[in-house]
Protein backbone atom coordinates (compact mmCIF):
# COMPACT_ATOMS: atom_id res chain seq x y z
CA UNK A 1 0.00 0.00 0.00
CA UNK A 2 1.59 3.35 -1.05
CA UNK A 3 0.71 6.53 1.29
CA UNK A 4 1.90 10.13 1.75
CA UNK A 5 2.09 12.04 5.22
CA UNK A 6 3.47 14.53 6.42
CA UNK A 7 6.99 14.17 8.47
CA UNK A 8 9.61 15.75 10.08
CA UNK A 9 12.63 16.60 8.48
CA UNK A 10 15.17 14.54 9.60
CA UNK A 11 12.70 11.62 8.26
CA UNK A 12 13.71 12.90 4.91
CA UNK A 13 17.29 12.33 5.02
CA UNK A 14 17.03 8.73 4.71
CA UNK A 15 15.83 9.08 0.86
CA UNK A 16 17.99 12.85 0.39
CA UNK A 17 21.10 10.93 1.26
CA UNK A 18 21.43 7.84 -1.62
CA UNK A 19 19.47 10.23 -4.40
CA UNK A 20 20.06 13.60 -4.08
CA UNK A 21 23.56 13.43 -1.50
CA UNK A 22 25.44 9.96 -2.36
CA UNK A 23 28.85 9.28 -0.96
CA UNK A 24 28.46 12.42 0.88
CA UNK A 25 27.91 13.06 5.01
CA UNK A 26 24.49 12.64 6.46
CA UNK A 27 25.38 16.55 7.16
CA UNK A 28 24.69 17.42 3.81
CA UNK A 29 21.10 16.50 3.46
CA UNK A 30 20.02 19.45 6.09
CA UNK A 31 18.60 22.27 4.37
CA UNK A 32 18.48 25.48 5.38
CA UNK A 33 14.98 26.37 6.59
CA UNK A 34 14.51 22.55 6.97
CA UNK A 35 13.22 23.21 10.39
CA UNK A 36 11.32 26.84 10.05
CA UNK A 37 7.41 26.29 11.22
CA UNK A 38 6.26 27.41 7.74
CA UNK A 39 8.55 24.53 6.09
CA UNK A 40 6.42 20.71 5.40
CA UNK A 41 8.23 17.53 4.90
CA UNK A 42 5.77 14.77 2.95
CA UNK A 43 7.43 11.32 3.07
CA UNK A 44 5.81 8.82 0.34
CA UNK A 45 5.61 5.31 2.18
CA UNK A 46 5.03 1.71 0.49
CA UNK A 47 4.25 -0.80 3.23
CA UNK A 48 5.19 1.29 5.88
CA UNK A 49 8.88 1.65 4.93
CA UNK A 50 9.78 5.67 3.43
CA UNK A 51 10.77 5.25 -0.35
CA UNK A 52 10.43 9.12 -1.75
CA UNK A 53 10.17 12.62 0.11
CA UNK A 54 9.90 16.29 -1.03
CA UNK A 55 9.89 19.46 0.52
CA UNK A 56 7.94 22.81 0.43
CA UNK A 57 9.49 26.11 2.11
CA UNK A 58 7.44 29.11 1.94
CA UNK A 59 10.66 30.91 0.45
CA UNK A 60 10.41 34.29 -1.87
CA UNK A 61 11.97 34.38 -5.14
CA UNK A 62 13.14 37.99 -5.83
CA UNK A 63 12.90 37.52 -9.86
CA UNK A 64 9.22 36.51 -9.24
CA UNK A 65 6.33 39.32 -8.53
CA UNK A 66 3.83 36.91 -7.10
CA UNK A 67 3.17 37.52 -3.06
CA UNK A 68 2.98 34.17 -1.75
CA UNK A 69 5.58 32.19 -3.39
CA UNK A 70 6.62 28.28 -2.06
CA UNK A 71 10.13 26.38 -2.95
CA UNK A 72 10.24 22.37 -3.32
CA UNK A 73 13.34 21.27 -2.50
CA UNK A 74 14.70 17.35 -1.62
CA UNK A 75 12.36 15.92 -4.28
CA UNK A 76 13.38 12.80 -4.14
CA UNK A 77 12.49 8.52 -4.77
CA UNK A 78 14.80 5.50 -4.15
CA UNK A 79 16.22 4.49 -6.78
CA UNK A 80 14.35 0.96 -7.35
CA UNK A 81 11.01 2.85 -7.27
CA UNK A 82 11.37 5.72 -9.77
CA UNK A 83 9.96 5.46 -13.07
CA UNK A 84 6.58 4.01 -11.10
CA UNK A 85 4.17 7.82 -11.11
CA UNK A 86 5.77 7.81 -7.16
CA UNK A 87 7.44 11.32 -7.84
CA UNK A 88 4.28 12.47 -9.89
CA UNK A 89 2.17 11.73 -6.29
CA UNK A 90 4.78 13.75 -4.79
CA UNK A 91 4.99 16.71 -6.59
CA UNK A 92 0.75 16.18 -6.45
CA UNK A 93 0.86 16.49 -2.30
CA UNK A 94 3.41 19.78 -2.68
CA UNK A 95 1.04 21.36 -5.32
CA UNK A 96 -2.23 20.58 -2.94
CA UNK A 97 -0.55 21.55 0.68
CA UNK A 98 0.86 25.00 -1.40
CA UNK A 99 -2.97 25.96 -2.89
CA UNK A 100 -4.31 25.10 1.00
CA UNK A 101 -1.62 27.83 2.18
CA UNK A 102 -3.10 30.07 -0.39
CA UNK A 103 -0.64 29.84 -2.36
CA UNK A 104 0.09 31.29 -5.61
CA UNK A 105 3.43 30.42 -7.53
CA UNK A 106 5.85 27.25 -6.49
CA UNK A 107 9.06 27.10 -7.91
CA UNK A 108 12.20 25.15 -7.49
CA UNK A 109 15.90 24.35 -8.83
CA UNK A 110 15.61 21.11 -10.89
CA UNK A 111 18.96 19.43 -11.85
CA UNK A 112 19.10 19.31 -15.70
CA UNK A 113 18.13 15.55 -15.82
CA UNK A 114 14.86 16.15 -13.43
CA UNK A 115 13.50 19.01 -16.47
CA UNK A 116 11.58 16.77 -18.73
CA UNK A 117 9.82 15.32 -15.50
CA UNK A 118 8.28 18.71 -14.42
CA UNK A 119 7.63 19.59 -17.62
CA UNK A 120 5.16 16.97 -17.83
CA UNK A 121 3.68 18.69 -14.97
CA UNK A 122 3.00 21.67 -16.42
CA UNK A 123 6.43 23.55 -14.65
CA UNK A 124 8.25 25.52 -16.75
CA UNK A 125 11.74 26.66 -16.79
CA UNK A 126 12.83 30.35 -16.37
CA UNK A 127 16.31 32.14 -17.69
CA UNK A 128 19.51 29.96 -18.06
CA UNK A 129 21.11 26.59 -16.71
CA UNK A 130 23.31 27.26 -13.66
CA UNK A 131 25.77 25.32 -11.89
CA UNK A 132 25.29 23.80 -8.44
CA UNK A 133 28.88 23.00 -6.60
CA UNK A 134 29.42 19.39 -6.75
CA UNK A 135 25.26 18.85 -8.22
CA UNK A 136 25.34 20.04 -11.44
CA UNK A 137 23.61 21.44 -14.05
CA UNK A 138 20.07 23.02 -13.09
CA UNK A 139 17.14 24.84 -13.81
CA UNK A 140 14.88 27.38 -12.11
CA UNK A 141 11.34 25.97 -12.90
CA UNK A 142 8.23 27.49 -11.86
CA UNK A 143 4.29 27.25 -12.15
CA UNK A 144 1.28 29.61 -11.09
CA UNK A 145 -1.25 27.48 -8.72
Amino acid sequence: MIFIHQIEAEETFSVRQPVLRPGKPIESCHFEGDNLGTTAHFGLYKNDKIIGVVSVFKVQNPNFIRKEQYQIRGMAVLEKYQRKGLGVQLVKKAEHYVKEKKGELIWFNARESAVPFYEKLNYKTKGSPFEISEIGTHFVMLKCI
